[in-house]
């Protein structure tokens, strides 16, 4: 009986261990949600920054991609906004700061923000820098399937049934309506995603118990 659970805790073990790994890297991610948008928009994103440490983050900064022009934003309790812009007056950079203790562990906070898409159609880039109350910062920026990707926006060109390319408060309206489903379905996706692992890792140990029972 010791022999045969010796060798489920050599297989079952490590599993487990590196299937929660892998699922606490894979929903640590700064992300810019919509994924898609059209070419000359007024689109509504939002910034998702979760907390990947055992400290709280106290500032996150975002690059605008190329073209992409960032027109306002939603003000959040508890934190500052401030950009950085160029010599047309066009933001480069934005930052929104903690004034309090931050986003703590375990939690993640969304910023919501309006900018104009380019006219052409591209991939948008958001290099973002998370920084932690230690003074360290991960820098998102990566390629994607890199340690630290940065999000990407897929800017395709528009349509005749699009109705993104006006800015009247109607339209605003109602992506901030659709900007939700978006923001719940992903959330959905992420905290369906440990129910999953842990579903796989049930499957693997009874694998591993199977494969000790026929040994023995």
């Amino acid at each position: 009986m010791k022999k045969m659970m010796s060798k489920i805790s050599k297989v079952f073990i490590p599993a487990v261990i590196s299937l929660f790994f892998f699922s606490s890297i894979a929903s640590a991610h700064v992300t810019v949600i919509p994924k898609t948008s059209a070419t000359g928009a007024w689109e509504t994103y939002t910034l998702k920054v979760p907390v990947e440490k055992e400290l709280a983050t106290t500032k996150v900064t975002v690059k605008a991609p190329e073209g992409v022009e960032v027109m306002s934003y939603q003000a959040v309790p508890g934190w500052t906004y401030s950009s950085e812009k160029d010599a047309s007056g066009k933001v480069k950079t934005f930052t929104f700061e903690a004034t309090g203790e931050g986003i703590l562990p375990g939690q993640f906070q969304q910023f919501v923000f309006v900018a104009k898409n380019p006219d052409k159609a591209t991939k948008a880039a958001w290099d973002a820098f998370q920084y932690y109350k230690d003074g360290s910062v991960v820098e998102w920026t990566g390629d994607e399937g890199s340690d630290s990707p940065h999000s990407i926006t897929d800017i395709v060109t528009a349509t005749s049934t699009d109705h993104h390319d006006t800015a009247t408060t109607e339209h605003a309206e109602k992506t901030d309506k659709a900007q939700t489903t978006d923001t719940e379905k992903e959330d959905e996706t992420s905290d369906s995603l440990p129910r999953i692992l842990s579903g796989v890792a049930a499957l693997l140990s009874l694998i591993a118990l199977v494969l000790a029972i026929r040994k023995k």
